[in-house]
C-alpha cells in the first residue's frame, strides 16, 4: 500500500525528488502494481477524471428562465387577477390571469430552448480524452481504460499518446510533449530524469509530465504521481468549481430595470387608491381594479420575452459566425466590453511552427505561404527577392529538412513533432522532391544535438544532418553557394553566426542544415558525420493567423483595445506582438508582475499591450487590475490554464476546437474556429443587438408608461368632471385590465419582436463602447419616453373624454383611446428606428409585425370578438376623432423632438429620441 497513495507528496515537490524516492513514496515498482493492488487503489482514489462542475438539469435550466424581477411582477399582477374575487362584490379576472401566465410561460421557453441548444452545441464540441492507456502491471504491459490509471502506475509513452495523468519520468528516450495547453508554451518540452529545483515553474518541470498533454516525439516511462482532480488540470477544474458566476452587466441592467419599473408601479398604486379612497366615492372593489389596471399597464409585460427573443436572435446570428453563446445575456454584454485579454498560442497564432525564413547560398529567403483549401501551392511558396541565383540552394536545404525527419503523413495529415512538421511541410508545399531509401540513422538526443540520415538516392548515397547551428556547423568544413561548394572559412562561419543571432532575435527557432556524399555507410557516427557541406538556416515561427492583424485594428477603432498575455518567451511575444499590431516595447514578464503590488499593476495594464512569461495566476491579476479600473474585460483562452481567468472574466471566450474542455466550460461564449477575428464579429453583433434592446425598451417602456398615466390622469380626471360616471365598479377604469394586456400583448410584442431583426446602423463599430455606468435607459432614452409618454396619454385622453362628452358611452371611449394608443405605438415604432437612419423598409419583418397587429386589431374591434373584450365597432365619424387626435400626437411629437435636440446633449451611442 502506498504511503500517500493521492500521489505520494505533495505536487510541488515530486519533480525535485529521486526516481526512486518517489517509487519508494508510492509503494511501487518499476514493473508497475498489481491487478488486485491496482483495483484497490482505484477504488480508494476513484476514477481518473476531471469531474466538472454540476450542470443544471433541463428542470433546473427551465426555472432558471423564470428568476427575473419583471417575471415576478407579472406573478404577483396574474395572482391580484385573481384576488380580486376574494374582495366582496368581486369576480376573479381569469382573462387577465390568463393572459399573464401565457406570456410568462413564452418568455420561459424562449429561454429555455436557447440554452439548451448551446448546452448541446456545447456538448458536440467536447474532445474525447484518450479512452485507453498502456501500463505496465506484475511487468507486463496491457491496455486499460484512461479512468483506471491509478496513482503509482507505470505508464508506457509513445508518440502521439495523450498523457493520462500527472507522472514522474522513470526513463525517457528523446521524449518531448506538447503542454500548451497547460503552460501557454507553443514548442515542445524536451524532458529529462534529472530532478529539477523544488521552486522550479510548471513549464520547467522537466522530468515531469501532465495530464491533458501529448506526446509529441519519442518514448517513455513514467510512474503516476496524481490522478482525476489532484492532477494540476484537477486543481484548476477545482477552482472553476469555487468560483461564482457572475452577472453580465446586462444582467444587472435588466433586473435594476424591473425594480424600477416595480417601484414606479407601487409609488402609483398607493397614490390613486389613497386619492381615490380619501377624495372620491369609489367602491373598494373599483378601487383594487384601478390598482390591478395600473400595475398591468406599468410591466411591460413583453418586455422578458422581447429581450429573450431578441437576444436568442442575435445568438443565432453569432453561431452562424462561428461563436456559440452559453447564456443569452452575454450577446449583449460582448458589446459593451472595453479589453479583450487573449492568449498567443492557438488564438493570436495558428499553434503550428512554420518555416517563415530560409538562409541558403548566402541569401535571406522570406517564405510566404499562400495556398489552396487542398495543400496545392496557389503561387510560388517562397518570395527570393532580386537574386535568385540561390534557388539550387534553397531547394538542397528544404530537401534535407525532408529527408532528416520522421515525419509520418497519414490520410493527408502529418503526425510528428511540430518543428518536424513544419521542415516537412515546407518542402512539400515548395514541391522539392525527397524521395530516397532511408539506409541508415544516427538519431537526435540531448546530447549531441543533432540528427544524421543516409539516404540512398539512386544515383548517390547523401547524408544528410540537422541540428542546432553551432553543432552543425562544428561538423562542417565546406558550404554551398551558388551552386558551388567553396571552403567554409571563418568570415563565413561568422556570417551563419551573425545570421542565426538575428533570426534568434525575431523569436525564429533555428536549426542549420548540411549534407554529405558517402562512401562507406558503416562508418562510426563521428566519421559519417564529420567534413559535411553546410546548406543553410531555416527559422520557424509559430505564426500569426491571417486575420488577426486586421481584427486588432478594427477592435482599436471601435474603442476596444487588445492585449496578449502568454505563457511564452519574452522575445516570441514581442516577435508575434509586433507582427500583429501591438506595442511590444513596454512588454514584461509574468516575474516582473510578481514584483508589482496590486496598485502599481493597476497602472502598469493602463500601459503595456503585451505580458509574456504569465502563470494562470498573473492571468487573473492583470484581468483583476483592468476590472479595478473600470473596464468590461473580455478574456479570450484555449488552455486549462486560462480557465481560472475565463471565469472571472466579464465574458470568457474559448476556442472550440483546438481548446481544452476545461476552457470551455469555464467561458460563456465557445469560438468553433479558434479564429481571433471572430471576436470581432461577436463585439460588433453585441453592439447590434444593445441598439436593438434599446429601442424597444424605448418603445415598450414609452408606452406603457404611456397607458399607466393615461389611467391614473384619466381616473383623477374623471372623478372631477364625470363623477357620476366613475364611482362604480366597472365605470372606475379608463382601460380595462384585458384591453391593456391585448395591447401589450400583441400591438406592443409583436412589433417589438421583430425589431430584434433589424439590421446594424452604419458606423456601428467606429463608436467608442458605452461607458460601464450607461445603461439601457440613458439621459436621452429617459426624456424620450417621458415625452412621449406624456403626449400619448394627454392626446389619448383628449379623444377619450370628447366621445365621452359626445356620446355619453364610456363603453365607446375606452374603445376609441384603445384604438388610439395602438395606432400611435405601431407609428411610433418608426419614430423611434428613424433616430437610428434606419428606413421604412429596412425590416420587412416589422412591416409584417405591425400588417399583423392592425389586422387583429380591426378583428377585434369587427367581429364577435368584441363581446370578450367588451368594445364596439367604430363608425368613419369615430375614426375621424382618432385621426384629428393622431394628428395633434404627431404634431406635439415633431415639437417635442426639435427641443429635445435642443436640450439634451447628443450621444454617439444612444441615438435615441
Amino acid at each position: 500500500m502506498p504511503k500517500r497513495p493521492s500521489g505520494g507528496r505533495a505536487a510541488g515537490s515530486l519533480h525535485a525528488t529521486s526516481r526512486a524516492t518517489v517509487l519508494d513514496e508510492l509503494d511501487t515498482t518499476e514493473d508497475g502494481l498489481s491487478t488486485e493492488e491496482a483495483a484497490g487503489r482505484l477504488e480508494r482514489c476513484g476514477p481518473n477524471d476531471v469531474q466538472e462542475g454540476k450542470r443544471a438539469s433541463r428542470v433546473e435550466l427551465l426555472v432558471s428562465q423564470f428568476r427575473d424581477p419583471l417575471i415576478y411582477l407579472l406573478i404577483v399582477a396574474a395572482v391580484l387577477s385573481l384576488a380580486v374575487g376574494l374582495v366582496p362584490g368581486g369576480h376573479p379576472n381569469y382573462a387577465e390571469a390568463g393572459f399573464i401566465t401565457l406570456i410568462i410561460a413564452v418568455n420561459g421557453l424562449f429561454g429555455f430552448v436557447q440554452d439548451y441548444q448551446a448546452t448541446r452545441s456545447i456538448e458536440a464540441l467536447r474532445e474525447m480524452a484518450s479512452p485507453d492507456a498502456t501500463v505496465v502491471r506484475e511487468g507486463r504491459k496491457r491496455s486499460v481504460e484512461a479512468k483506471q490509471v491509478v496513482p503509482g502506475d507505470v505508464v508506457v509513452l509513445e508518440q502521439g499518446d495523450a498523457i493520462p495523468a500527472d507522472a514522474r519520468l522513470l526513463s525517457t528516450e528523446e521524449l518531448r510533449t506538447n503542454e500548451s495547453a497547460l503552460t501557454g508554451e507553443s514548442t515542445p518540452v524536451e524532458k529529462s530524469l534529472d530532478p529539477v529545483d523544488e521552486d522550479a515553474p510548471l513549464a520547467e518541470r522537466a522530468d515531469m509530465v501532465y495530464m491533458n498533454t501529448t506526446v509529441v516525439n519519442g518514448r517513455g516511462r513514467a510512474v503516476v504521481t496524481a490522478t482525476g482532480m489532484d492532477t494540476e488540470v484537477g486543481g484548476i477544474a477545482t477552482q472553476l468549481g469555487e468560483a461564482e458566476d457572475e452577472q453580465t452587466p446586462f444582467e444587472r441592467e435588466v433586473r435594476r430595470l424591473g425594480r424600477q419599473i416595480g417601484v414606479l408601479v407601487t409609488i402609483l398604486i398607493v397614490l390613486v387608491t389613497a386619492v381615490q379612497f380619501l377624495f372620491t366615492a369609489t367602491e373598494p372593489v373599483a378601487i383594487l381594479l384601478v390598482g390591478i389596471t395600473l400595475a398591468v399597464a406599468g410591466v411591460p409585460e413583453g418586455l422578458p420575452a422581447v429581450v429573450t427573443f431578441t437576444l436568442a436572435l442575435g445568438a443565432r446570428r453569432m453561431v452562424d459566425r462561428n461563436a456559440i453563446v452559453r447564456r443569452l445575456p452575454v450577446v449583449e454584454s460582448l458589446g459593451s466590453v472595453d479589453t479583450v485579454v487573449t492568449d498567443k498560442t492557438g488564438t493570436i497564432t495558428e499553434n503550428r511552427m512554420t518555416v517563415t525564413r530560409l538562409y541558403a547560398g548566402g541569401t535571406v529567403v522570406d517564405v510566404d505561404e499562400r495556398h489552396r483549401p487542398n495543400g496545392d501551392v496557389e503561387d510560388e511558396a517562397m518570395v527570393v527577392g532580386d537574386d535568385r541565383a540561390s534557388e539550387p540552394a534553397v531547394e538542397r536545404l528544404l530537401r534535407c529538412g525532408a529527408v532528416c525527419n520522421d515525419v509520418d503523413l497519414i490520410d493527408g495529415e502529418y503526425e510528428g513533432d511540430p518543428t518536424e512538421i513544419a521542415l516537412r511541410r515546407v518542402a512539400d508545399e515548395s514541391g522539392v522532391d525527397h524521395t530516397g531509401e532511408r539506409v541508415r540513422e544516427v538519431p537526435f538526443s540531448s546530447e549531441r544535438k543533432r540528427m544524421t540520415v543516409v539516404v540512398d538516392e539512386s544515383e548517390a548515397v547523401t547524408a544528410y544532418m540537422k541540428g542546432a547551428t553551432e553543432v552543425v556547423l562544428d561538423r562542417c568544413d565546406r558550404i554551398l553557394e551558388d551552386g558551388e561548394v567553396r571552403p567554409l572559412t571563418d568570415e563565413r562561419r561568422a556570417g551563419i553566426e551573425d545570421r542565426t543571432e538575428s533570426f534568434a532575435a525575431d523569436a525564429l527557432r533555428v536549426l542549420g542544415f548540411a549534407s554529405k556524399a558517402v562512401d562507406d555507410t558503416g562508418a562510426d557516427a563521428e566519421q559519417l558525420e564529420d567534413g559535411m557541406v553546410f546548406l543553410g538556416l531555416q527559422g520557424m515561427l509559430d505564426p500569426p493567423r491571417p486575420e488577426v492583424e486586421r481584427a486588432i485594428a478594427d477592435c482599436r477603432s471601435a474603442g476596444v483595445r487588445p492585449v496578449m498575455a502568454t505563457g511564452d518567451t519574452l522575445a516570441t511575444a514581442r516577435a508575434v506582438g509586433e507582427q500583429v499590431g501591438f506595442d511590444p516595447a513596454d512588454a514584461l514578464t509574468g516575474p516582473d508582475l510578481d514584483d508589482q503590488s496590486d496598485e502599481q499593476l493597476r497602472d502598469t495594464v493602463e500601459d503595456v499591450d503585451v505580458f509574456a512569461r504569465v502563470a494562470p495566476e498573473h492571468k487573473v491579476r492583470i484581468l483583476e487590475a483592468l476590472q479595478a479600473n473600470d473596464h468590461d474585460v473580455a478574456m479570450t483562452g484555449d488552455g486549462v490554464n486560462d480557465a481560472p481567468a475565463l471565469t472571472r472574466a466579464d465574458v470568457g471566450v474559448a476556442m472550440g476546437d483546438r481548446g481544452t474542455d476545461v476552457a470551455r466550460q469555464a467561458a460563456d461564449v465557445i469560438l468553433r474556429d479558434d479564429n481571433f477575428a471572430t471576436i470581432r464579429d461577436a463585439i460588433e453583433e453585441g453592439r447590434g443587438i444593445f441598439e436593438n434592446v434599446r429601442k424597444f425598451v424605448n418603445y415598450l417602456v414609452s408606452t406603457n408608461t404611456g397607458e399607466v398615466l393615461a389611467v391614473f390622469l384619466g381616473v383623477m380626471l374623471g372623478t372631477l368632471l364625470f363623477p357620476q360616471r366613475f364611482t362604480g365598479t366597472a365605470q372606475a377604469l379608463i382601460l380595462t385590465p384585458v384591453l391593456i394586456l391585448w395591447i401589450n400583448l400583441v400591438a406592443d410584442t409583436l412589433p417589438a419582436l421583430a425589431l430584434g431583426a433589424d439590421p446594424q446602423a452604419e458606423g456601428l463599430m467606429d463608436r467608442p463602447p458605452r461607458p460601464t455606468d450607461e445603461g439601457v435607459i440613458d439621459a436621452r432614452v429617459l426624456t424620450s419616453i417621458l415625452t412621449i409618454a406624456v403626449l400619448l396619454a394627454v392626446t389619448g385622453l383628449g379623444v377619450f373624454f370628447y366621445g365621452l362628452d359626445e356620446t355619453g358611452s364610456l363603453r365607446l371611449a375606452q374603445t376609441l383611446l384603445f384604438t388610439f394608443i395602438v395606432v400611435g405605438e405601431l407609428v411610433r415604432i418608426y419614430v423611434i428606428r428613424s433616430r437610428y437612419g434606419l428606413s421604412v423598409g429596412s425590416n420587412r419583418w416589422l412591416l409584417v409585425a405591425i400588417g399583423v397587429s392592425l389586422a387583429v386589431h380591426l378583428t377585434v374591434l369587427y367581429t364577435p370578438l368584441r363581446g370578450f373584450f367588451d368594445v364596439v365597432a367604430l363608425s368613419l365619424t369615430e375614426w375621424s376623432w382618432i385621426t384629428v387626435g393622431f394628428a395633434a400626437f404627431l404634431l406635439c411629437n415633431v415639437l417635442a423632438s426639435a427641443v429635445f435636440d435642443r436640450i439634451v446633449p447628443s450621444s454617439s451611442r444612444s441615438g435615441e429620441g
